[in-house]
C-alpha cells in the first residue's frame, strides 16, 4: 500500500481559535453550542443594531431569513456567505458571520460546558418539581378515597 496522496486529496483544515470556515456544516457545528450571546450587527463598516440574546435556532434554508428579536436568535446559514473565528485581547473567541459589507458578531456570554450544566440543571429540577406534583396528586388521591376497610 502506498502513502502516496494525490493533489485532489488535500487534508481537511485545522482551525484552532483563529480562522475562517465557509462549510455551512463545520459552521453549524461551531454555533450549535451557544446559548446566551451579545450580538453587534454591522452594516457598510457602522453599526446597526446590538443586544443580548439567545441563540434559539440554527438553520440552512435559501427562502428563510435570520432573525433577531425579542431577545431570541434564529440564525439561517444562508444569510451569510462565511464565518470568522477571531479572539479578543482576553483570549475570549467570537464568531464574525459576514455577508458582503454586513457582519453579525456573536459574543458568547457562556461556555459550552456552562450550557450544559445550566440544562442538566433546568431538568433536574423539573424532574423533581413532577416527582413532587405526582406524590402529591397521590397522597390526595387516598386520602379522598373512602373504599379503605381500614
Amino acid at each position: 500500500m502506498s502513502n502516496y496522496r494525490s493533489d485532489s486529496q488535500l487534508p481537511a483544515p485545522c482551525i484552532i481559535n483563529a480562522g475562517i470556515i465557509t462549510n455551512k456544516i463545520d459552521i453549524g457545528r461551531l454555533l450549535a453550542d451557544l446559548g446566551r450571546v451579545r450580538y453587534i450587527y454591522i452594516q457598510d463598516g457602522l453599526l446597526a443594531s446590538q443586544g443580548e440574546g439567545d441563540v434559539m435556532e440554527i438553520f440552512t434554508n435559501p427562502q428563510q431569513a435570520t432573525l433577531i428579536a425579542n431577545h431570541s436568535l434564529y440564525l439561517n446559514l444562508h444569510s451569510f456567505d462565511y464565518l470568522e473565528l477571531k479572539q479578543s485581547s482576553e483570549q475570549e473567541t467570537y464568531f464574525d458571520l459576514t455577508l458582503d459589507s454586513t457582519c453579525l458578531r456573536l459574543i458568547p456570554l457562556s461556555t459550552p460546558l456552562q450550557e450544559r450544566v445550566t440544562r442538566n440543571l433546568n431538568a433536574g429540577s423539573l424532574e423533581a418539581m413532577m416527582d413532587q406534583v405526582i406524590s402529591a396528586k397521590w397522597d390526595a388521591e387516598i386520602d379522598d378515597d373512602g373504599s379503605c376497610p381500614f
